[in-house]
């Protein structure tokens, strides 16, 4: 499915799990459709599984926003709890659009206890998630969730997941590798299909210990003990003091911390000249993304901050950046740091979210499903790739994942020839039917004359809006005919035969909690029409 398909999907309303391989450019379709959400005023919560992820999409932990930390056994008496907490209830009673970020690693049961907080605190309905339109974005093939017990259970196994029924994106395109050879060998991993050929291909980039290259490369480890290590020592063996930077924080406690344990840049930052770095976010002006690698050359004799060569041969001066979270237009926590981390080396783990130009990975201590798929897919060629070790534990993604996919793609392309068989005009009135249960305004943009705002231009002027009462004073004295005209302008629908999706989507508004007139605006129908359809079906408030 491409990246369109599926922003179209989105703004009809449904609940989609947004997936793909590494690169296909998943965050790219949630910030866009963000944008969209923004520019009607349509509340949403940006959130993620772990705190790294969370601070790059400027969101919080799912566990903090919901309310529900870190815990994994709720009883009633616990929900009943949870159901005190008034910002949590109120957070989640404000939004209508929720973003999980890096689904992969929320197990089954938290993904559970979260969806049932939020439908206790929007009323205790029915409703998956109590009506909110939930964005599970990830891959299953990244590194999964590990329990108390030890033991995985992905959130697509939970009932919760069952009930949401979210329409499947499996986005088909690919923007980080370059390398036909990478790609090949990634997909192979995938499919469960490692060849003697692709074992072949990643042999032939092992190094041995004589032939260590001299290039400053970060280096991707499989536990942390081997990063600090390798950072620490490296660092020490270079002349001179070491310039510090402290991080400076400001926030709420609990947010901060998440923050600031999601940052890639340290708390204290220890650089000298000749340190291999990397940066760790995007810069506005696109001088340099998060993954941009370089070496500090000297510091700036006024600010003192470090001046950063690149790959590329460009000099940077690395200024100190900020990172927050936001509730709303809210900013709850907020970070400042210079946007560097030694690079010599860092763990798998921190990786995710990363692309590189070149690295160099001990991959002969792989523990865990999936752990050899996230460091290999960090690269965009395979000629960037230097291997120290390599295992075979290095290929394998977890059984059920693999299993699971093949049921994700299908329905990914059921998806994609359903939503595609629509015509414009069903689409415009699946988008438009959405944002009025929304609430959501008028779209931003900009007019020269604020009297045509609303509709239309000087030549073609909006028709006037009715008040209760004011139609038939309006109306009367004209024609049959012309009284069906005159209607039209206001209900497109008036007078014209009921469709059966328009008795889905009346249900759908009702139980999403939007009022009559709004029902009656997004269906082109009149509001005494509506509530004789509701009257007939038994459709309640």
């Amino acid at each position: 499915m491409t990246q369109e398909q599926t922003l179209s999907i989105l703004k009809s309303g449904a609940s989609v799990f947004l997936t793909g391989e590494a690169g296909s450019g998943k965050t790219y379709v949630v910030n866009r459709y963000a944008s969209y959400l923004c520019e009607y005023g349509i509340p949403y919560a940006m959130t993620a599984s772990t705190g790294i992820a969370a601070t790059h999409i400027r969101g919080r932990t799912i566990h903090s926003w919901s309310g529900v930390g870190v815990q994994t056994d709720i009883d009633e008496d616990g929900f009943r709890k949870l159901a005190k907490n008034r910002m949590a209830v109120r957070r989640i009673r404000e939004a209508k659009v929720l973003v999980i970020d890096e689904i992969s690693m929320l197990d089954a049961r938290a993904f559970s206890i979260i969806e049932r907080m939020c439908r206790q605190a929007r009323g205790g309905g029915s409703l998956p998630f109590g009506g909110l339109q939930v964005i599970l974005v990830g891959d299953f093939f990244q590194l999964p969730p590990v329990s108390k017990e030890g033991e995985s259970r992905f959130a697509f196994e939970s009932s919760a997941w069952e009930a949401l029924a979210p329409v499947t994106c499996y986005l088909s395109e690919q923007y980080r590798q370059e390398d036909a050879e990478l790609l090949e060998i990634l997909s192979a991993i995938r499919r469960g299909e490692i060849a003697k050929e692709h074992r072949e291909r990643l042999s032939g980039r092992i190094i041995g210990p004589d032939e260590y290259p001299d290039e400053d490369l970060p280096r991707l480890f499989t536990h942390n003990c081997d990063v600090d290590r390798m950072n620490e020592e490296t660092l020490a063996r270079l002349p001179g003091r070491a310039k510090i930077f402290q991080m400076a924080t400001r926030g709420a406690t609990k947010p901060l911390s998440v923050l600031i344990h999601g940052c890639l840049s340290p708390e204290r930052l220890e650089l000298k000249e000749g340190a291999s770095v990397m940066f760790t976010k995007n810069a506005s002006d696109r001088s340099y993304v998060n993954g941009t690698l370089g070496v500090v050359t000297g510091f700036d004799t006024d600010t003192k901050y470090p001046i950063v060569r690149t790959r590329d041969g460009d000099s940077i001066l690395a200024e100190p950046e900020e990172w927050v979270i936001e509730e709303g237009e809210e900013i709850v926590a907020r970070i400042r740091q210079i946007p560097l981390r030694l690079a010599w080396a860092m763990t798998v783990h921190k990786s995710q979210g990363v692309s590189l130009d070149a690295a160099v990975m001990d991959l002969s201590r792989v523990f865990e499903y999936g752990q050899g798929y996230v460091a290999l897919s960090r690269v965009r060629r395979l000629s960037g790739l230097t291997l120290l070790g390599l295992s075979e534990r290095a290929f394998q993604i977890h059984p059920d994942v693999l299993a699971r996919d093949e049921v994700f793609r299908h329905e990914s392309e059921s998806a994609e020839r359903a939503y595609g068989a629509r015509s414009e005009e069903e689409v415009e009135k699946d988008e438009q039917a959405f944002r009025v249960l929304c609430g959501a305004g008028r779209r931003k943009r900009k007019t020269s004359q604020k009297s045509w705002k609303k509709n239309g231009s000087a030549e073609n002027p909006p028709s006037p809006r009715l008040r209760r009462g004011e139609g038939k004073k309006a109306l009367s004295g004209i024609s049959g005919v012309d009284r069906r005209a005159e209607l039209r302008k206001q209900f497109p629908k008036a007078h014209t035969p009921w469709k059966e999706d328009e008795d889905k989507w009346l249900r759908r508004l009702v139980q999403g909690g939007a009022n009559v007139r709004s029902i009656a605006k997004a269906l082109g129908r009149q509001p005494s029409t509506i509530r004789s359809r509701m009257r007939k079906f038994n459709i309640e408030k």
